[in-house]
This record gives C-alpha cells, sequence and structure tokens, in this order.
C-alpha cells in the first residue's frame, strides 16, 4: 500500500477516534458513493499495469469486486451526475448540456433523486464536493435531499482562486484589490471567485484548492460519525474534484514518477479513497456500501494533465482528427472504472464483465435499502444487486450513449450498444491535445464495430459481411424500440436559461466577490469563516 499525505492521515485520524463498530441501524446498510471527475479506465493500476500511482484503489478492487465494462451516462459533467441521481438519461430528465455559473435552473425539480427516496427511507443524506446540477434558489442540493452539503456549486475551473492549482493554458489566481487583473485564456474564469458551501452558506470565496481534498475528507468523516450517533443508516454521495484541471499543488519536491503533476494527484485522490474506505469500516465493516466510479472519461485536450484510457483509444476517430475521450461517445469518454466494496455480501477479488452503467446505482440502492422507486416515470438504469452478489454476470442487454458535446444534437441517443456490438448513427472528436477536431459524421446505415475483436474501436464491419447484416436488425429494433419508449415517458424540461444575478457571491462589493478584504483574519486560507453570508434564494 501506497503512504496517504500527511494532511489526510492527520484530519483522518483525528475524525476516526470514537469510531466504534454497531451494526448498521436497522439491518439496512450504509451508502457510500464516490464519483472521481474525468478519471480514465486506465488511471487504475488494477485495469491497468502501467498506472503504479493506485494502491488504496487496486486494494479496494482485491478486496471487493471490479467492473470492466462500466459505463457513465453521459459524456460530460451535468448530464452524467443527473443521470446517476435519477437513474433515468438526460432525454428524460431534461439535463442534456453543463449548467453554468449564472444558470438560473438547475435538475428539474420533478425529478425525483436518489437522496430523496433514501430520505424518504429514513436515510441520513450528505453530498460532499461538486454538485453541478444547479445552484439557484431550490436547484441547491439543500433542496434535492441532502440533509448536508458541504462542496462547491460546479466545476473547479469554473471560478478563479487565489491557488490556482495546474492547468492548460494556465490560469491567474483572482485580482486583489489595488492591482491590475492578470489576463488569462479565454476559458479562465477571472472576475468571480470559485465558492465553498456548507449547506446554503457561502464559508469561503474563494476556495483554497490546495486544501478542498483534506476538507473533503474531513467533512466525510463527520458526517459518517454523526449518522452512526443519530442511529440512522447514511448515504454519501462524495463527487471529488480530482481528477479534473486544474490539478492541485503538489508537495514542494515535483514527483519523482514519469507522471509526474496527474500522477501526484492521482496519488491524492487513491489516499483519500482509501482513507474513506477505513473510515467506513470503522463504523463497522460489513455494514456499509462503498461503490467508486467515474463521470466520464479523460479531458484530452489537457494533455499531460489528462487521465489514461487505456485500451479505450478510439482508434477510428483519432485517425480522422479530435479526441476519443470526454465528450464523445467512443468508449474512452464513457468507459469509466468503477469497483464495489462490501465485506460479507460482494466477493472478494472477483472481476465483472457484465455490461453496467452509473444509471444502475439508482434502482440497486433503493432495492438495498428496502424502497420503492418513484411512480410515473420509466427508469433507464437496472437493479444489478445480482451481478454485486456474484449471482449474475448479466448486465443491460442495450445500453445507450448520448451526445455529449463532440457532435449531434447535445442528450441525443445516436450511439448504442447491443450485446458485444457497438453502433454510431453519429460520430465526431472532441478537441485533442494538438488542438485538433474531429468533424461530426452521420452514418446511415450506422458504423458496427464488435468490441470483442476491436476494444479500440479502429474498424468498423462492412457493411456487406454476413455479420453486420445479421446483426442490424436487432440493432436497428432496439434503437426504434428506445426512441418509442423516450417518447412515451413523462419527460421533464430544464430551465437552461441564464442570469448573472444567479452567480454565488458572498460580496459583491469586494473584488471577485471575496468574502472578506484579502489580508483580514478572517480572510486567511483554509480557515472557515467567522461571517457567513446566506446566499439569496
Amino acid at each position: 500500500m501506497g503512504t496517504p499525505s500527511p494532511r489526510v492521515v492527520l484530519v483522518l485520524a483525528m475524525a476516526l477516534v470514537g469510531f466504534s463498530a454497531p451494526r448498521a441501524a436497522y439491518g439496512r446498510p450504509n451508502f457510500i458513493v464516490i464519483l472521481a471527475d474525468d478519471v480514465g479506465w486506465g488511471d487504475l493500476g488494477a485495469n491497468w499495469a502501467e498506472t503504479k500511482e493506485t494502491p488504496h484503489l487496486d486494494e479496494l478492487a482485491a478486496e471487493g469486486m471490479r467492473f470492466v465494462d462500466f459505463h457513465s451516462a453521459a459524456s460530460t459533467c451535468s448530464p452524467s451526475r443527473a443521470s446517476l441521481l435519477t437513474g433515468r438519461l438526460g432525454v428524460r430528465n431534461g439535463v442534456t448540456h453543463n449548467f453554468a455559473i449564472t444558470s438560473v435552473g438547475g435538475l428539474p425539480l420533478n425529478e425525483t433523486t436518489l437522496a430523496e427516496v433514501l430520505r424518504e427511507a429514513g436515510y441520513s443524506t450528505g453530498a460532499i464536493g461538486k454538485w453541478h446540477l444547479g445552484h439557484h434558489g431550490h436547484h441547491h442540493p439543500s433542496f434535492r435531499g441532502f440533509d448536508y452539503f458541504f462542496g462547491i456549486p460546479y466545476s473547479h475551473d469554473m471560478g478563479c482562486t487565489d491557488t490556482p492549482g495546474y492547468n492548460l493554458p494556465p490560469c491567474p489566481p483572482c485580482p486583489r484589490l489595488g492591482t491590475a487583473p492578470r489576463i488569462g485564456g479565454k476559458d479562465c474564469y477571472t472576475e468571480v471567485a470559485l465558492p465553498l458551501f456548507e449547506n446554503i452558506t457561502i464559508v469561503q470565496q474563494p476556495v483554497n484548492l490546495s486544501s478542498l481534498a483534506t476538507r473533503y475528507a474531513e467533512e466525510a468523516a463527520q458526517f459518517i460519525h454523526r449518522a452512526r450517533d443519530s442511529g440512522r443508516p447514511f448515504f454519501l454521495y462524495l463527487a471529488l474534484a480530482h481528477m479534473h484541471v486544474p490539478l492541485g499543488v503538489p508537495p514542494p519536491s515535483p514527483p519523482a514518477s514519469g507522471r509526474g503533476i496527474y500522477g501526484a494527484s492521482l496519488s491524492e485522490m487513491d489516499a483519500l479513497v482509501g482513507w474513506i474506505k477505513q473510515v467506513a469500516d470503522s463504523h463497522g465493516k460489513g455494514n456499509t456500501l462503498l461503490w467508486f466510479t467515474g463521470d466520464n472519461g479523460p479531458w484530452a485536450q489537457k494533455c499531460e494533465l489528462a487521465g489514461r484510457l487505456g485500451p479505450f483509444v478510439g482508434a477510428w476517430q483519432r485517425q480522422r482528427g479530435g479526441s476519443s475521450a470526454k465528450r464523445t461517445t467512443w468508449e474512452g469518454g464513457h468507459r469509466v472504472p468503477a469497483l464495489a466494496y462490501w465485506p460479507g455480501h460482494i466477493p472478494a477479488k472477483q472481476t465483472s464483465h457484465a455490461l453496467l452503467s452509473t444509471l444502475d446505482i439508482f434502482p440497486t440502492l433503493v432495492a438495498l435499502a428496502g424502497a420503492a422507486l418513484p411512480p410515473n416515470r420509466r427508469f433507464d438504469g437496472l437493479d444489478v444487486s445480482p451481478v454485486l452478489f456474484g449471482w449474475s454476470d448479466v448486465g443491460h442487454k442495450v445500453l445507450f450513449h448520448p451526445n455529449s458535446g463532440a457532435a449531434g444534437k447535445d442528450g441525443e441517443i445516436e450511439a448504442l450498444r447491443l450485446a458485444q456490438y457497438k453502433a454510431f448513427y453519429t460520430t465526431g472528436g472532441a478537441m485533442a491535445c494538438d488542438g485538433s477536431i474531429g468533424p461530426a459524421e452521420h452514418h446511415q446505415p450506422p458504423l458496427i464495430f464488435n468490441l470483442d475483436r476491436d476494444i479500440q474501436e479502429q474498424e468498423p464491419l462492412d457493411v456487406a459481411s454476413r455479420e453486420y447484416q445479421a446483426v442490424l436488425p436487432a440493432i436497428s429494433r432496439a434503437y426504434a424500440q428506445a426512441l418509442e419508449d423516450i417518447a412515451a415517458d413523462n419527460v421533464s424540461v430544464v430551465d437552461y436559461s441564464q442570469d448573472p444575478a444567479a452567480t454565488p457571491c458572498c460580496d459583491a462589493q469586494h473584488v471577485a466577490c471575496r468574502c472578506q478584504a484579502p489580508g483580514s483574519p478572517a480572510a486567511v486560507l483554509g480557515r472557515r469563516m467567522d461571517r457567513r453570508v446566506k446566499l439569496c434564494l
């Protein structure tokens, strides 16, 4: 096992004091869902031998179940998270692309979240980390079923900080009173600082990115401790900043490994997950199901600050320009690492080849909690508890991959999986490290790849081949049935309008919305503000 960073050890060692091992409250399991950001399938050593920075995650895999054909429900932030928390694709829940810092709306209020179902069933519910499903008014997580929220309202590159970390291109720190603002790249946010919330209160603006991982670890441990004291089972949704840029500031001495900054950040994430596992086990080993996965594949345009795809390189697209990772429907965009750990329930040292998705987390946890799915809507996820328990290795017969920004209308279904076959009605590449973008191409009849033979998605089947002609009718039928099912469902509509007044701002009188003037004692980075400002709701 690798050695966690001293600050993570210190915080969580303190949090572990006093933990005992009672039975799970009312005999129902606790749930921890850890969602990494922009992590690659090849970023786990258990998946890809070249990766050496994940000893704790590899241990988690050895003590539980590793899923090798597991997929995010979309290939970009907001749609992926909305689908995880509703069990429904964006064409049903309405979330088809990302929300902005000025977004008025969010995940539609008529959509029921996993937290709402579990809280109604008696669970203590907490969300720690990135939200990105709407922050204005009742779209805030405190009104979406979570008893406790500590985190940021959107991605941590969507606001300036005083500790900007590593990004490509690099972004400047927040401006300060009396100094001329530094000019950043077109994707840099320089006018409004990134806020940190505790429930509906901004407790820090700008966030100290250097200590954010430690703060998340601390808050997660404290939430689990409070849930234990309450006698209620708990659901913790821990949405990490890792491995999204900007990557955190590493120790003073640069890491020796060949992966440099990315490897150091990956090691920090690994240590954090390892300690959360230790906290959960201290709460009673076997009482808590821990599920680790990612929201989408690596952000390839960030070059050496992006993760590893493993074998899922989308070779057909690469030959035509652009990335085949995040924002695309190629395997590298949505095939993500996934691990499940639940001692005494999930068999150890197991590898599942079932076709599964983050969509399955909702119905599976609802079933394990003994709760019921919300009525009057259809779900894309499955209860995959038989797979978790090792009773079956059968998942989805058909899995759909919505457009996520690289090509086609956002959210529409134009790629699907049927057994080992992957069909594309539209292809396109996101921006690659070299700046190229693959043009959108529409395919009728569809491109079809046999992933059993061609995991790199390099050579589609010849349309005249016997294999293509044999599988095309089943694919066409599955596609048509899916569109009919969606058309007959209760489909939600998102308000994607924007208003600068919706921007979270601690104090509009200060530069970059700082909570206090720079240099005042309450503004020292890493300290919790004494003066807390309520977000206007």
